[in-house]
């Protein structure tokens, strides 16, 4: 009977900690060495720029080594426009999204950088 109860508190313990990681969407991280002020993703290949995701942020930008929420976009390989505010924008070609997961750009992405 004792160990009946050890082992409802261990998977209702185990619920709340995964019911706590759920959910928490697709998030950028930022490690680039600069403040990104647009993020705007793709379907690789192709130029149809959506929404700067940016706007998602409190202060609509994004700190090195800080993550944003990205909203609207399902899981897949994107290519992302990143623009700072000294009018620099970037290409990162290839993203692989996934839904509820962390992905990350950093200076060694950029590509085909203007300005």
């Amino acid at each position: 009977m004792r160990w009946c109860l050890v082992l409802i508190a261990v998977l209702v313990c185990a619920g709340e900690a995964a019911a706590q990681t759920k959910g928490k969407g697709i998030r950028l991280w930022n490690l680039t060495t600069e403040t990104i002020s647009g993020f705007q993703l793709s379907p690789a290949g192709k130029t149809e720029w959506g929404p700067n995701q940016c706007l998602n942020d409190k202060d609509k930008e994004v700190d090195h080594d800080e993550r944003l929420r990205i909203t609207g976009v399902e899981s897949g390989r994107y290519d992302a426009k990143v623009s700072y505010p000294n009018g620099r924008q970037c290409v990162v070609r290839d993203i692989e999204i996934r839904a509820d997961a962390v992905f990350s750009i950093a200076d060694k992405d950029l590509k085909d950088c203007t300005k």
